[in-house]
């Protein structure tokens, strides 16, 4: 075990490098909308349609990118998405109007999410039954990404006044990622056994059909009710990551600085709570893990609408909900191997959920923001993490076959 664990290393490191950039180029949009607002002279509320690109575009990436990693060698088409994340980081900046700026989004969010997709399943591929912490480590550097990125604009912003250069050197800084990625050899996905059907008997494929028929119901319900759950969270990491900025900056909680690092602040409690969660991930269950994960969130969430005013009160709302938030999605990754086959394709379909919350959640909260004021963001949030937590609790009393023989499994671990 010590020396394949020792010869997965390489890899394993070339998508921790993939997952910080992909976390930079994420949580780059929050701290500079109302930048990129100024530079196309666009009101907030039509601003908040890049959100709206960036996760469709996501959306494109997860559908499609799972389809191709079943097909074809992963780090190959990753290396692309890196480049093409670069190249748009470097545009951006430039854009004069609101629909340059979208289709910029547009084409990140397709990096964004084949890179997701691609990092979340082959790291299942290498590691098996064991990923567990990587995958909590994964997102770790996603986290480090995203703590980074906000301090960049923040420090772009007090040597500069602008964002340019912070968008130039996320660019120059994503770049290295790819070409270290073309030397590592891809992985192959555990489930390419050679299926001939000229090599096995006719009773044998019936009785593996027969095999799949019954357990496609619980594999169904699983896959929705985890997609539901991922739509739900990421809704609110993105919609709270991309949004706290503005909400301190409309209630007078912070000057634009300030904001920036609260953002910051936010990803930053996010990357510690994935790093305390990866000796976590080994010894409690997936199950226990969420549903904590979850009222953690609702508390700091609540802490914030409580004190509106308070910018104590934002700043221990905002790293609350950036520890709670830290393992769920990978924690909901973890729960899904215990109890399906992870390919591209389903591993898609998560993202695809993911995406369609990062899109209309933080939309949601634009249309809403002026005509209810800045305290709607965080209602918006709150209600969005409560059905999360019904998804959950529904999750959690599916009864099938494919979840009892993993509970007996996971048991029999623990």
């Amino acid at each position: 075990m010590p020396s394949k664990t020792a010869r997965h290393w390489p890899t394993s490191l070339s998508y921790f490098a993939i997952f910080v950039a992909l976390g930079m180029g994420t949580a780059s949009l929050g701290p500079t909308l109302s930048g990129l607002a100024e530079q196309t002279s666009t009101e907030l509320d039509a601003i908040s349609f890049l959100f709206t690109a960036h996760a469709l575009g996501y959306m494109f990436g997860s559908f499609f990118g799972g389809r191709l990693y079943d097909r074809m060698p992963g780090h190959s088409l990753m290396a692309g998405m890196l480049a093409l994340m670069a190249g748009m980081m470097a545009l951006i900046p430039l854009a004069p109007t609101l629909w340059v700026l979208a289709i910029a989004w547009f084409l990140q969010g397709i990096s964004g999410g084949a890179l997701d997709v691609g990092g979340n399943t082959l790291i299942v591929w290498v590691h098996g039954r064991n990923v567990g912490p990587f995958m909590n480590a994964l997102h770790f550097f996603f986290g480090i990404g995203s703590f980074l990125a906000p301090v960049i604009v923040g420090q772009a912003l007090t040597l500069s006044g602008g964002i340019s250069w912070a968008y130039w050197i996320l660019a120059l800084l994503v770049l290295p990622v790819a070409l270290w990625l073309l030397r590592v050899p891809s992985p192959s996905s555990p489930s390419r056994t050679p299926h001939d059907a000229h090599q096995s008997g006719s009773s044998e494929e019936d009785a593996l059909r027969s095999e799949r028929q019954q357990t496609t119901t619980g594999i169904g319900k699983v896959v929705l009710l985890i997609a539901l759950l991922l739509l739900f969270y990421v809704g609110a990491e993105a919609s709270f990551g991309g949004w706290i900025h503005t909400y301190a900056i409309a209630l007078d909680l912070n000057d634009a600085a300030t904001a920036a690092y609260l953002t910051s602040a936010f990803w930053g409690a996010l990357t510690f709570g994935r790093l305390v969660s990866i000796p976590l991930a080994a010894r409690y269950r997936p199950r226990s893990i969420l549903l904590g994960d979850l009222l953690g969130c609702l508390a700091s969430v609540g802490i914030v609408l409580l004190w509106p005013a308070s910018p104590v009160a934002v700043w221990l709302g905002a790293l609350g909900l950036g520890l709670a938030m830290a393992s769920v999605f990978p924690t909901a990754i973890s729960l899904a191997e215990r109890r399906i086959p992870i390919t591209g394709q389903v591993t898609g379909w998560f993202l695809v959920a993911a995406s369609t919350g990062a899109m209309s959640v933080p939309w949601l909260i634009g249309q809403l923001f002026e005509p209810l004021g800045p305290p709607s963001a965080m209602w918006v949030i709150l209600l969005d993490l409560i059905a999360g937590l019904l998804v959950l609790g529904l999750l959690l009393r599916i009864d099938t076959p494919t979840l009892v023989s993993s509970e007996e499994e996971e048991m029999r671990v623990r």
